[in-house]
């Protein structure tokens, strides 16, 4: 999903017959990307060509109270169009495994498809093995890029999800009201046939209000001072809050490299009267779909820690924000998943397979307690998280389909954070045998390096403490290839056993 046009995640398995893909297969997304303004972060004014490895302090955070201690949640974006194969049991394993990384619950995105309502019963099916001692929950977000907005009739898709689904304990009830809480991506442009945006999403409050009172935080693409007016809101989600989405090829330097990601500030500011905040983060985002398909063909820059930055402007806000929803579990085709690859690709497999990102889930445990809770989890394990692209940005491919738009922004480097217990000395390598071996001396708690990468080479780093080594992140199946058979801006990320 995305601010700009954009596919539902529906391909088929490879066991779906032609017309099941048929069926299964999305649609456009279109949007606009609102203005940034206010919060921004500290650049480092080194210039990258004249560094090697980048070291970003403050390293120790694992002690230090964030903020007051009030409850915030933490709920991933999920796909529900990139499941049309899936089974109870798949729901099953997904939920498990967000519910184990402390992830508060999913945000299920749903289309016009009717499968897509029987996929969300079995999502629900799925959560009655839980034990109750597991407080997983469920929101909708209605993806108004699908589904039609123009007329009274269309609100049934919505009081067909909610009547299906919100006596279930695991739906998930704002704490401010007790209401069901709901929300979209996009929908500015729907009336409903009431003459108005305004006036249309009032209408589908009240009726599904009629079911169960609602707490409606939609994701609108509008000037945020517009909120004052939209007297259905209870809140609203800046989607693009969590990609520095302002930058282009043309932005100088010292924009690019660790760039501001300020656009809260303008909805913060005009949600008066109590209104909820919810806020986005994601670890990265590339698209690549040709002109004869989705003609999506794009990155935002992922580096600079993207994900942890974020992560820790979101936990130093946290009074001003109830939600945070992490963009994505699930969505392939932007690149952005957390979670595992499998269900149904959205033809996306030539940038996806092979690129998993498993690996950031213990490090969004890290920081999902701390936004949860106002304070930093210590440190009990010594980890190192690694991940970079698959080739040299200038690199040259026969694919059909170009390098995407701003591919200029990236850099060649591979991102890296360490959780020491104690300090410690970090070895950095893109070829063991060679002489490019590098010492850097981290204390404990978390420390942000990034190193160079080289053509045809990989990447390691190695955690040494009273010489010895203690934690090793070498991922063997990487190589940074100079001759790529696609133009590939995903990220491959690792961890350390």
């Amino acid at each position: 999903m995305s601010n700009s046009t954009k596919p539902m995640e529906t391909t088929s398995s490879k066991a779906d017959s032609p017309s099941k893909v048929q069926r299964a297969l999305g649609f456009f997304r279109t949007g606009v990307r609102p203005e940034s303004k206010g919060y921004q972060w500290t650049a480092n004014t080194t210039p990258v060509e004249q560094r090697d490895v980048k070291i970003d302090d403050p390293a120790v955070v694992d002690e230090e109270v964030a903020t007051s201690a009030t409850r915030n949640y933490v709920f991933a974006h999920f796909m529900v169009g990139n499941t049309y194969p899936y089974t109870i049991d798949d729901w099953y394993q997904d939920i498990k495994l967000a519910a184990s990384y402390n992830i508060d619950g999913f945000v299920l995105n749903v289309g016009r498809e009717d499968w897509q309502r029987q996929r969300c019963a079995d999502c629900f099916a799925a959560s009655k093995r839980l034990p109750e001692s597991t407080n997983f929950k469920f929101f909708f977000s209605f993806d108004m890029t699908s589904i039609p907005g123009g007329s009274s009739d269309d609100v049934w898709i919505f009081r067909e999800y909610i009547s299906a689904n919100y006596k279930s304990p695991r739906m998930f009830r704002h704490p401010r009201t007790n209401g069901v809480v709901v929300s979209t991506f996009s929908g500015e442009n729907n009336s409903f046939g009431r003459g108005s945006m305004e006036n249309g999403w009032a209408y589908v409050k009240s009726e599904l209000s009629k079911i169960v009172p609602i707490y409606f935080i939609p994701s609108f693409f509008i000037n945020p001072s517009r909120y004052h007016g939209i007297s259905a809101m209870d809140g609203a989600f800046n989607w693009n809050g969590g990609w520095p989405i302002h930058l282009h090829a043309g932005s100088p330097r010292h924009e690019i490299e660790n760039p501001s990601l300020d656009s809260d500030q303008s909805h913060l500011q005009n949600l008066s009267g109590g209104r909820t905040f919810m806020a986005a983060v994601s670890p990265w985002f590339f698209t690549h779909y040709g002109v004869n398909s989705w003609n999506k063909n794009w990155i935002y820059r992922g580096d600079d820690w993207l994900y942890v930055r974020r992560w820790e402007q979101l936990i130093s806000m946290r009074d001003n924000i109830d939600i945070a929803q992490i963009i994505s579990w699930n969505d392939y085709g932007e690149s952005h998943y957390i979670g595992p690859i499998k269900g149904a690709q959205p033809n996306s497999q030539a940038w996806v397979d092979g690129y998993p990102h498993e690996a950031w889930l213990p490090l969004t445990q890290y920081y999902t307690k701390a936004f949860q809770t106002g304070k930093y989890p210590a440190i009990t394990k010594d980890r190192v998280f690694m991940w970079a692209r698959p080739h040299p940005k200038h690199a040259t491919s026969a694919d059909p389909v170009p390098r995407p738009n701003n591919w200029e922004l990236t850099d060649d480097t591979a991102w890296i954070v360490v959780f020491a217990t104690a300090p410690a000395r970090i070895s950095v390598y893109t070829n063991e045998n060679s002489a490019d071996k590098k010492n850097y001396d981290v204390k404990a708690g978390v420390t942000k390096l990034s190193f160079e990468l080289k053509a045809d080479e990989g990447m390691k780093v190695s955690l040494i403490r009273d010489n010895k080594t203690v934690v090793v992140c070498n991922p063997m199946a990487y190589r940074f290839e100079s001759r790529p058979g696609v133009y590939n801006f995903n990220a491959y990320v690792a961890i350390s056993p």
